[in-house]
């Protein structure tokens, strides 16, 4: 089966790289550092701070295996494919909740560059999904647990 493909931006890009770089330089080493000082205590069948260093090194060695892949698999979002007339991804979309007309800014990434808490959200996410493909004043509604919410989308930028 093959890969999936990763849709990021170059900043995206560039967080899942200095991540990697951080794991494979320092956190490695840093990990079995700690390996080494637990196997120093002693008898390693009862030792809690060997276990925990092997669980924290499983991790790690997970984590770079995910990001390689990840990075081998991305597809780098050009600037120039960024519209502004429909919302296409790393487009800039502002909505308007029609119930309570609050607005709100969402940059729409790829799943694996989503952060709501940034305002980025997933183009797989259910708003994503509702206004991909959609233009400058068309309303949208979105299936959420509690039922349907309408969006008007008012802005697309870059």
């Amino acid at each position: 089966m093959a890969d999936k493909q990763v849709i990021l931006t170059p900043e995206g890009l560039k967080k899942l790289e200095e991540e990697l770089d951080f794991l494979k330089s320092s956190k490695r080493g840093q990990v079995a550092e700690r390996i080494k000082q637990a196997i120093d205590y002693g008898d390693i069948s009862e030792n809690s701070e060997y276990e925990d260093a092997k669980n924290e090194q499983a991790f790690v060695e997970g984590r770079i295996i995910t990001l390689e892949k990840m990075i081998r698999n991305a597809k780098l979002i050009d600037d120039a494919e960024i519209q502004t007339d429909i919302v296409t991804i790393g487009a800039k979309v502002l909505l308007k909740d029609l119930e309570d007309n609050s607005e709100f800014e969402y940059t729409i990434v790829g799943s694996a560059e989503a952060d709501p808490s940034q305002s980025k959200i997933s183009n797989e996410s259910p708003v994503g999904k509702a206004v991909l493909g959609k233009n400058k004043g068309e309303t949208v509604e979105v299936q959420v647990p509690m039922g349907k919410i309408k969006y008007q989308i008012l802005d697309i930028t870059k």
